[in-house]
This record gives structure tokens, sequence and C-alpha cells, in this order.
């Protein structure tokens, strides 16, 4: 069975989940508390899985993965029935595209580890944070929102959900998570309406996890 090493609240391990879900994919989901005892990611027993000491990383037998785009892409071409990305080559870019839009230019601006160093090391105040936090997400969903005006049909890249979808989802819940207004994103936001009424989007939420703390 596939191991997924995660955390609740985790947008990257949330992606993944969600991947699992919508693939019909089982998996023994094992607990890396990213806030307990300075980070259970830090343990040298994980380090040896993830040199990066991030979450998520997939053992697949002797596969050992890091990176969730790259799990997601990986677990795509392995287990190919319900697929996340288009077989039309335009249409597959398009999907990259927009999941890189999320996982890759908005995310890593507000990863936990970014937030803790603008408090511990900068010393940024809440207030400040939460400012650095609204404006990145600000500027990614208003990018976001006018490719959805050429890409999007019933989801991000058209009416099949895909690897767009499935990173869109895990960054709504953190920006709601920080107050951030999503009036402004009306086809973002039907998009994530739609998702969430999926059973594989609301099995895979953070609130349904096992080591959720609510």
């Amino acid at each position: 069975m596939l191991k997924l090493y995660g955390y609740w609240r985790s947008s990257a391990a949330y992606r993944v989940r969600i991947a699992c879900a919508l693939k019909g994919l089982e998996y023994e989901n094992i607990s890396v508390n990213l806030i307990n005892n300075g980070g259970e990611q830090h343990l040298p027993a994980y380090g040896v899985l993830n040199p990066n000491h991030l979450v998520p990383t997939l053992q697949d037998g002797d596969l050992i993965l890091n990176q969730s785009l790259a799990i997601i892409e990986y677990l795509d071409e392995a287990y190919p029935d319900r697929p996340l990305l288009p077989d039309e080559p335009t249409a597959r870019a398009k999907v990259r595209a927009m999941a890189h839009n999320i996982a890759i230019d908005c995310h890593p601006l507000n990863n936990l580890r970014v937030l803790k160093y603008l408090t511990v090391e900068l010393g940024v105040d809440d207030g400040q944070k939460a400012r650095w936090y609204r404006h990145w997400v600000k500027t990614a969903f208003a990018g976001f929102e006018l490719q959805l005006e050429q890409t999007s049909g019933l989801f991000c890249v058209g009416d099949v959900v895909s690897m767009a979808d499935v990173c869109l989802v895990p960054q709504v819940y953190n920006a709601e998570r920080f107050n951030v207004p999503m009036q402004e994103y009306p086809l973002l936001n039907g998009i994530v309406r739609r998702c969430r009424q999926m059973t594989s989007f609301a099995e895979a939420a953070p609130e349904n996890q096992p080591d959720a703390v609510v």
C-alpha cells in the first residue's frame, strides 16, 4: 500500500490526498506534526525520508518521493485510471501552468516555515504577517481569475477536474483561514464550490483527517 507522510493542515499534503481520492487510491496516512515538539518534520528518522524536512512524502514500494506536484504526476502515470492531466498537449500544458501558479508562485510565499521566519527571525508582528499573507494570495488569485476567463468551464481547465483544481482548493482553504476577501473572484469561487461538493474533495479536507485538531 502507498504511504503518505503529511499533516492535516499542509496545503501540499492536502493536494496529494485529493489526488489519491479522485483516483481511488488507498494509502496509509502517516501524520508528521509540523507544530509539536518543534516540528516532527525535523526528526532524524523523517529526515532520512525527506532531507528537506517538509511534507508530503510518498512511499510506493522502494520509491520515496517528495514535492506534491511530482507526487501527483507520478501517481497519474503509475496509476493511470481517472487521470488528472489531459492527454491533449495544449490542455495538459494549461493544467500544469495553472497548477504552478498556485503551487510554485503563491504557496511557497505563505508556507509555514516562511511565516515562522518572518515572526521569529525578522520580528514581524502578527498584523504584518497577515498583511504579507493576504498581499501574495490576493496577487495570485487576481491573476488566476483572469486566466480562468480563458481556460475554465465547470473547472479550472474545461469541464473535467484536473491537477489545477487539486491545487486551487487547498490554497482557498488557507486563504479563508487568514480571512482573505474572496468576493473579487467569482469564477474561482464557483469552481471551488463545485469541487467541494464532490466526495473526493470532502474526504481529503483537513478537518476530516485523523490527525486534525479542530
